[in-house]
């Protein structure tokens, strides 16, 4: 069974798993426009990715400023992704905060497999135990990387 919403607070910031705080205005505007990874992603493909997912808001006095989500069966797998915070507030311990949080779930425990794809946050996710690919033989995917456009 999964765990009901989870709320963390720390000074004037918080990290919460209640979708119905989530700004998906805010979440697609950085989205569609700043994320290389969804450049151009509709705000109705947004908005269905966050009803499908595990997802974490977080805060500057109720203001959300960053984001990410788990894609997961709760048992074997999670993959991490469109993880964010706002540029004018990097450099404060939100993305370590917001990962800490993400790994230390309770539904998210005992995990055979997490992935994720990065082009630039690898150190950050190296603080948590990621690593590269270890046989990238034996994945395979398909990539459609104009479907938004």
């Amino acid at each position: 069974m999964l765990t009901t919403t989870l709320t963390l607070q720390k000074d004037n910031f918080s990290i919460s798993t209640d979708t119905a705080k989530l700004d998906i205005a805010s979440i697609h505007q950085f989205l569609s426009t700043k994320a290389y990874w969804s450049l151009n992603i509709p705000k109705e493909k947004v908005a269905q990715s966050i009803q499908n997912s595990l997802c974490f808001g977080v805060y500057d006095n109720g203001k959300q400023i960053g984001f990410a989500r788990i894609i997961s069966d709760y048992t074997t797998i999670a993959y991490l992704g469109d993880v964010y915070i706002f540029e004018a507030y990097r450099g404060k311990g939100l993305s370590k905060w917001l990962m800490e949080t993400i790994m230390t779930h309770p539904n998210l425990k005992g995990l055979r497999r997490w992935i994720l794809l990065t082009g630039d946050a690898h150190e950050l996710y190296r603080k948590f135990g990621w690593s590269e690919i270890s046989d990238p033989s034996k994945w395979m995917e398909i990539h459609n990387k104009n479907c938004y456009e």
